[in-house]
């Protein structure tokens, strides 16, 4: 029973509609791991197990009728902090947000909950959604289950180490700077971050927005490639009342042998330097998968720099979030501007990007779709990018300083947390899909993932390949010291 808490939400399902195990077993399960682990990693920070069970005898009776309501109904679930759920807290770890109860439910939730997915509780993260690591004053720290010591990434952080711990049996997180990737990444796990505007982040807020943060997406979070396609496809879809105009029809490429793929595979940058273990482990991958047949070519990009994605997405990425900023701190820039050290390259950009007017702000659109227009033209060539998610493996929680100001080592030198945004917005600011898989372990046994990136709209072809490596190459493995 013990480690039927790290079986895929598909497993889990298999067994309830075989009848082998109840839904108010599952949860009941969880419910036991909790307890027993998450006072460790505080990944788990809001729960409601009452109406769990509830939910549960609902759903087992539902089967016993006949009418289950997906794949998925039954299996247990949290979601990250920042969705709303009618009647819980949503923070964003905000302080003065401490008691924002909403009487709404985010669209990916409903979602969730229409396929009769049980909602145990919700996951951690840090302030505003705006770190690598996750820590706030409202609900603390989260460690990563590979090692207390260590950050689970950011800022669906909490999301991924209930995952990997096997505190939950499916997830879901938010991505605008490798939100759902890097926590993927670091506890070894898998994220979808979805081609923009194709999953409806309606509810994902502290208010009641209706407007869609550009480059900002949600999407389900796994122990398995396989959950992942049945999550997306529950949650995949627009707004009710956009989808009074449109529905979305995603291309579903058929099934084919890694012997048919076309792989491109970038292991390294001259504006984010990766470290070797995490090299060796895409290198490794790359070296079976020629192995296997497949075409790889490596250290192919797209007809643009590395220096010139970087750019556009800093001033795109920052423009963005500047909504949420106060007039009292945008009123500030200039002051902040004059003080600010010069090697603070990357905190400068941000805050002229926070400041700039619509005009400004165009261009720098215009620019990001004659991005778009040369992945396009890439993707003629390759069916899909591998690449890093981040710089490094886990590394030891950091909170002195602004996130800003902090280093991490990647090959024995201290280079800014910031650099590794790359890896976050060298795709995504064109509003491409990118799958995060687990390939192993580094050699300081922390998990590993690669980033795999599609074409616009080629969600399913991102997933569909992690699932080839989880079948054949290996996926999730259960962290040491959760297994008691």
């Amino acid at each position: 029973m013990e480690n039927l808490a790290f079986a895929s939400a598909c497993t889990l399902a298999s067994l309830l509609a075989e009848k082998k195990i109840s839904s108010v077993e599952l949860v009941g399960l969880y419910a036991k791991r909790i307890a027993q682990h998450n006072g460790t990693i505080n990944a788990i920070i809001w729960k409601d197990l009452d109406a769990a069970y509830e939910q549960a005898r609902l759903s087992d009776q539902r089967r016993a009728e006949g009418k289950t309501l997906s794949i998925f109904d039954g299996v247990p679930c949290t979601v990250k902090e920042s969705f709303q759920v009618s009647g819980w807290p949503t923070t964003w770890g905000v302080p003065d947000q401490k008691n924002n109860v909403t009487s709404t439910t985010s669209d990916l939730v409903s979602r969730y909950l229409g396929a009769g997915l049980i909602l145990m509780g919700k996951t951690n993260v840090p302030l505003l959604l705006s770190d690598w690591q996750t820590f706030n004053d409202i609900y603390g720290t989260t460690s990563n289950p590979w090692g207390h010591g260590l950050i689970p990434g950011g800022s669906s952080g909490g999301s991924a180490a209930a995952l990997a711990a096997g505190l939950t049996g499916l997830e879901a997180g938010s991505d605008i700077g490798a939100s759902i990737r890097n926590p993927a990444h670091y506890c070894g796990v898998y994220g979808h971050k979805p081609t923009f505007g194709v999953v409806s982040p309606r509810g994902q807020s502290l208010g009641a927005d209706l407007a869609m943060t550009d480059i900002a997406v949600v999407g389900p979070m796994a122990r398995s490639a396989e959950d992942l396609i049945h999550a997306f496809s529950i949650v995949a879809g627009p707004p009710d009342d956009i989808a009074a105009g449109w529905t979305l029809s995603l291309p579903k490429p058929s099934p084919k042998p890694l012997s048919d793929y076309r792989v491109a595979i970038i292991d390294n940058s001259t504006v984010s330097e990766v470290d070797d273990q995490v090299r060796e482990k895409l290198q490794e991958l790359g070296n079976w998968l020629e192995l296997q047949g497949t075409k790889v070519h490596r250290d192919v990009r797209p007809a643009f720099s590395d220096e010139e994605a970087m750019d556009v997405y800093l001033w795109l990425l920052r423009g963005a979030t500047s909504k949420r900023m106060s007039d009292a701190f945008v009123d500030s820039i200039e002051e902040q501007l004059a003080v600010l050290p010069s090697h603070y390259d990357y905190q400068r950009r941000a805050l002229e990007a926070q400041r700039m007017s619509h005009r400004h702000w165009l261009r720098w659109d215009e620019k990001r779709l004659q991005l778009g227009k040369l992945w396009a033209e890439f993707f003629k060539d390759f069916d899909l990018l591998l690449c890093p998610a981040a710089a490094s493996t886990a590394y030891q929680h950091d909170q002195e300083n602004e996130r800003f100001a902090r280093v991490i080592q990647v090959n024995g030198k201290d280079v800014p947390t910031t650099d590794q945004l790359f890896w976050a917005g060298h795709s995504c600011v064109a509003y491409l899909p990118a799958t995060v898989a687990p390939i192993g372990l580094a050699r300081n046994g922390l998990p590993v993932g690669v980033q795999i990136v599609g074409p616009k709209f080629g969600d399913y072809a991102c997933m569909q390949f992690a699932a080839l490596l989880e079948k054949y190459y290996g996926g999730f493995q259960i962290p040491p010291n959760m297994t008691t």
